[in-house]
């Protein structure tokens, strides 16, 4: 199933996507209207949903062409982030192969939805950087949960764009300043649930374009520390709780470590694709507030 959110007359609301046709929830009975509480229902929910928005009737369909979309979860609890984690990265970086992975949060003001703009700061910096990355999406509160048992509580993978301010970023060793500037991380469009891709989500093709250029492009089968390793490592110190996303870091290519550097400027179009979710698509802007 494809879970997504849209806007509903300034209201963001839920929908099932299917094809290029999208079931709003609130059509169907039973549902809570809002992707967070319907991940928070637990047992069978969207499992259910699944199997209602496909026997609904064509009358409630809605083409996905004429929608607006927003995040997948308006609101996520946590975005908890995995920095250095393809080998290729952490190389072109100068950085060793971790053993354990860097581990910083991004809050919710830092976060742009689909097809909406990601923010230069350009007051503050010029050199904002992409970073292609998978989205795991909790659907089960984890708490110290073993690798075995860990993608047990994974409800399903979108994708995500660390938009990252570098000389921020490098300003002291906690990486936090140069990964939270207003809307400079992208999320979305939709949630793929856990049963329509590989175990782990692994291996998929990653991708990244910027105007059209192919700059970034791995597969998630190369990372260091893979879905169910880094669930039980985060679980070990924090409770995950249904609707919290964990960005799963970037493999190589880039913009700061290429030559010359690539960085994002307005009227830039951002594309971070994974095999099997779709496509994330971003143009940039300045931030007004500089």
């Amino acid at each position: 199933m494809r879970l997504l959110s849209f806007d509903d007359a300034g209201r963001v609301v839920a929908g099932v996507r299917i094809g290029d046709q999208v079931v709003p929830v609130a059509a169907l009975s039973g549902f809570a209207d809002d992707t967070l509480a319907l991940l928070q229902a637990g047992g069978d929910t969207l499992a259910r949903l699944g199997a209602a928005a496909a026997a609904a009737p064509a009358s409630t369909h809605l083409p996905l062409a004429g929608l607006t979309l927003a995040m997948p979860i308006a609101r996520p609890g946590k975005v908890v982030c995995i920095g250095l984690n393809y080998a290729l990265h952490a190389k072109e970086g100068g950085n060793p192969i971790p053993d354990y992975p860097a581990v910083f949060l991004r809050v919710q003001t830092s976060l742009t939805g689909p097809g909406q703009p990601m923010l230069r700061p350009k007051g503050a910096s010029e050199k904002l950087d992409y970073e292609a990355e998978l989205a795991i999406i909790i659907g089960r509160r984890a708490r110290n949960v073993t690798e075995a048992q860990a993608l047990d509580h994974v409800a399903g993978y979108s994708l995500f764009n660390d938009g990252s301010v570098r000389d921020y970023q490098r300003k002291s060793t906690q990486w936090t300043m140069g990964k939270n500037f207003d809307r400079t991380g992208a999320f979305g469009p939709e949630i793929v649930t856990a049963d329509e891709l590989p175990p782990g989500a692994a291996p998929l093709r990653i991708m990244a374009r910027v105007d059209g250029q192919l700059v970034q492009d791995s597969t998630t089968g190369d990372m260091i520390f893979p879905v169910a390793r880094c669930i039980a490592i985060l679980s070990e110190v924090m409770t995950l709780e249904p609707g919290d996303v964990i960005a799963t870091g970037t493999p190589s290519g880039v913009g700061y470590a290429r030559k010359p550097p690539l960085f994002l400027a307005p009227g830039m179009q951002m594309e971070v694709e994974v095999e099997g979710i779709g496509v994330l698509r971003n143009s940039i802007a300045d931030d007004p507030a500089f």
